[in-house]
């Protein structure tokens, strides 16, 4: 079991960069590519502490590539050789020590949206994390189901239409997570089943919006959906004030754990700490992990 946490390194307090329309306009290519070059360095010193303190489970933020989907971003970056050579970095470092390393399109992607344009911006969007995740040797693309738009079975058979269009190197990396509102664990399911997707399972989403099904009769369908020798993704985190609040708390409660352990029932995953405290709180969960 890998432990890991997203974007953030509170230990090392410093943050990725990013620029303004306006000042992409100005200063052009030189300066979308000096502050995407400053956010590679960033995750591969990232990357490096987590690994000097037995992280072996991150996920890379998405904001990486500065406006990287936006028209005024004319730079074909992943044929830039600078970028290349700091992926290519990332890459060793991933396959030398087993790391496992993943990303999570941000709430504007939304495959199943009735509107056109916002399709065409999500798998634009979609495009890019692929390209940066075969860069740098990361696995797994979190998506969501999208909005359920009035009509929760339209909806889903409208995300299962634009799935099954994707191109191959998005597919091989997607994942779809339970969310937290709308679509529960079944929904999922249905929806893995039906194209193939692994399933990513959330367990603070699914007491904040439950199944009817029971756990103990879902999770064994979750495992099934991802291929023989991958092993499945889970994702945690606490509530801020009580076990349903939707916000994060700063760190990862004993009991939440000693829940998921329970319900994964000897189950081999890796577990994403999804809180505030980021590195502190995986580490922190590390550490009673290793006392229990």
């Amino acid at each position: 079991m890998k432990i890991g946490y997203a974007c953030i390194n509170m230990s090392l307090k410093k943050k990725f960069r990013t620029c303004r329309v306006a000042t992409a306009e100005k200063e052009g290519v030189p300066k979308l590519k000096e502050l995407t070059l400053e956010n590679l360095r960033l995750t591969k010193e990232i990357i490096e502490w987590n690994i000097a303190h037995g992280i072996y489970f991150y996920r890379i933020s998405s904001d990486i590539v500065v406006l990287a989907t936006h028209p005024v971003n004319t730079w074909d970056w992943a044929k830039d050789k600078d970028v290349q050579t700091i992926c290519n970095d990332i890459k060793a470092l991933q396959e030398k020590h087993g790391l496992r390393l993943s990303m999570h399109p941000g709430q504007y992607s939304v495959l199943n949206s009735p509107r056109a344009e916002v399709v065409e911006n999500t798998i634009a969007d979609l495009n890019y994390h692929a390209t940066l995740m075969e860069l740098t040797g990361a696995t797994d693309m979190i998506l969501h189901l999208g909005g359920k738009y009035g009509d929760k079975e339209e909806a889903l058979a409208r995300l299962m239409e634009q799935t099954k269009r994707l191109p191959a190197k998005i597919l091989q990396k997607l994942r779809f997570e339970n969310d937290d509102k709308i679509f529960d664990l079944e929904d999922v399911l249905y929806v893995c089943e039906a194209t193939g997707i692994p399933a990513c399972f959330d367990i603070h989403h699914h007491f904040c919006n439950p199944a009817m099904r029971e756990l103990s009769a879902l999770l064994p369908a979750v495992w099934k959906t991802w291929k023989q020798g991958e092993v499945p993704k889970v994702h945690i985190s606490s509530g801020k004030e009580f076990p349903t609040d939707r916000r994060h708390h700063d760190y990862i409660f004993p009991d939440d754990f000693d829940r998921l352990m329970h319900y994964l029932n000897g189950a081999d995953v890796d577990v994403m700490v999804e809180a505030k405290q980021k590195d502190i709180a995986a580490l922190r969960l590390q550490q009673y992990i290793a006392e229990r």
